[in-house]
Order: C-alpha cells, then sequence, then structure tokens
C-alpha cells in the first residue's frame, strides 16, 4: 500500500514522502492517526502541487538549517557528570541533557532531533552525536563526557 506521510515518522520517511507500507500498518494505524493519507491519483496531484509552491521557502530553511550546522559544529561541547570509581557514570548523559547544553549555547534544538548512539552515554569520554536540523541537513556532533567538580 503507498501512502503520502502528513509528518516526520521515525524509520518511515518525512512529511511529504510516498512510501510503500504494509497494508495493516497503513491502514489500521497511520492513516486512522491522521499521519498520513492515502496515495490515490488525486492526492499525488495534490501534493505536487503544494511541493511546487513550497519549493521556494523550503530553499530558504535549507539555508538557514545550514548556518545553524556551522554554528554547532564549531561548538565544543562538555558536559560534567557525577562519576563513581572509574569512568563510570552516576546515571547516564542522554539526548536531553544534550539539548540543555545546546539552549545554553544558543542553539535551541529539540531533544528528539538529536542522536545519541546507543541511546545513552555511560561512561566518561569523548562521544560522536547527530544533530538533524532539516531533512537534508545533519551535523556530527563532538561530546566530551567530563568529571563534575565535587
Amino acid at each position: 500500500m503507498e501512502i503520502i506521510l502528513k509528518q516526520d515518522i521515525d524509520n518511515l520517511g518525512f512529511k511529504d514522502d510516498i512510501v510503500k507500507v504494509k497494508n495493516g500498518y497503513g491502514r489500521n494505524f497511520l492513516i486512522p492517526q491522521g499521519k498520513a493519507v492515502l496515495a490515490t491519483s488525486s492526492a499525488r496531484k495534490v501534493l505536487a502541487e503544494n511541493l511546487r509552491q513550497r519549493a521556494f521557502k523550503e530553499e530558504k530553511l535549507v539555508k538557514d538549517a545550514t548556518k545553524a550546522a556551522e554554528a554547532i559544529k564549531a561548538m565544543e561541547v562538555k558536559i560534567p557528570a557525577k562519576t563513581g570509581d572509574g569512568t563510570k557514570l552516576f546515571g547516564s548523559v542522554n539526548n536531553g541533557d544534550i539539548a540543555e547544553v545546546l539552549a545554553g549555547k544558543g542553539q535551541e534544538i529539540d531533544k528528539k532531533y538529536i542522536k545519541v548512539q546507543g541511546g545513552n552515554i555511560k561512561r566518561l569520554g569523548k562521544y560522536t552525536v547527530t544533530v538533524r536540523l532539516h531533512r537534508e541537513v545533519s551535523v556530527e556532533l563532538p561530546v566530551e563526557v567530563i568529571a563534575k567538580e565535587q
């Protein structure tokens, strides 16, 4: 079954993408919840017209996202965390913590657009985090987890 997505859905696609899904997933979940519509010929024509009109606005969004990506690349992110003996943390550092640090440095990014490999950081050290600013623009951000002064 082919559907047109009305919003971004993780591991499936972005808004206005035409994707193939299993019949049950589309009919029982995506369409009733308003996350997608059936990709009929008339819906495809409406989508094509909307995309044509939105192309100009999209170009500006990509430029702004690229500018923000350059600013984020230049940042040095250090996150202090409580540690036990050795390099193991009490708790963990996740995408919410990284979003807070970025907000403190002037970059407001929703935590759902920040991907920490493995989900959480549980040891001291240097890590690489992926920040998605736009469907076409994502940036690798180096993050260092350091021991908190006690």
